[in-house]
């Protein structure tokens, strides 16, 4: 069978446009065979804290170093703490520091769009659920927070607040309330508070306000409300001022909502 010279320049082409691809891809991938398990990074004495990503200033890991192995001695968990850029110990780590289900293992790594990473073992579950991790990570892990806090003080937050609710039992969420969170919590509670409003605008002759329509969408501002408002603010501090606050806004917006003329109540005024 005959093939034109355009045919095989064509082919040679799309050969060579397929190796350069593969040769692309292999050289953008990671290392991860070489990165898996690489004990020589390691340092030769035994510590609570491996900083090779250098996040940390020299008091700041000798400081952290003690206060674990003090948190160590007096609960018997286990936390440790490893920071890593390019390269990372792998596997070795849980030899070294004898990782099992009752330890806990920050990691830093600035590579990800998080910080934060957490290898937790299985007796702290019930202690510290997955939501709570999950919140840890997101609070001091965040790209804004590291970009103003640094990434010790992401890391220094992150393990102070491991040790404080593993001391006391076990945590539902973070303690804490961040001004980024109460001002979330003071929205949806003013929000709530015009649904409210809204719902008891008069629909009857002589009515001065609509409990039945109020009580109905219950669920809806209830939410809003209590759900979003208050019970974010009261689990996560004893302080009460973001309470009153939270209040105050939830009323503010019902005030304002009701005062707000509907088409109804205009169409009612005497022309």
């Amino acid at each position: 069978m005959f093939h034109s010279p355009l045919a095989k320049g064509s082919q040679v082409l799309s050969l060579a446009l397929m190796a350069v691809l593969a040769l692309m891809i292999w050289a953008a991938a990671p290392d991860v065979a070489q990165a898996y398990d690489a004990p020589e990074l390691l340092p030769q004495e035994y510590t609570n804290v491996i900083d090779l990503g250098r996040f940390l200033t020299v008091s700041e890991e000798q400081q952290l170093d003690r206060q674990l192995t003090e948190f160590e001695r007096r609960t018997g968990w286990k936390l440790r703490v490893l920071t890593q850029v390019d390269q990372t110990p792998g596997r070795a780590v849980k030899g070294f520091w004898g990782l099992n289900d009752h330890s806990v293992m920050l990691v830093a790594d600035s590579r990800g769009r998080n910080l934060l990473n957490f290898s937790v073992g299985d007796d702290v579950y019930p202690l510290l659920s997955r939501n709570f991790w999950i919140e840890l990570q997101a609070r001091y892990g965040n790209q804004f927070y590291v970009r103003e806090q640094g990434y010790d003080q992401s890391i220094l937050s992150a393990a102070a607040t491991v040790m404080q609710c593993l001391e006391q039992g076990g945590c539902l969420v973070v303690p804490g309330l961040p001004q980024e969170q109460w001002v979330l919590t003071l929205l949806t509670s003013l929000v709530g508070g015009l649904v409210f409003g809204f719902a008891g605008h008069p629909r009857r002759e002589g009515e001065v306000f609509a409990w039945r329509w109020a009580l109905i969408l219950t669920p809806l501002w209830g939410m809003l409300f209590f759900s979003f408002g208050i019970l974010p603010v009261i689990t996560r501090t004893t302080d009460w001022l973001p309470i009153v606050r939270n209040c105050a806004g939830f009323l503010g917006g019902a005030v304002a909502a009701y005062l707000i003329p509907s088409p109804r109540r205009m169409g009612d005024r005497p022309v």
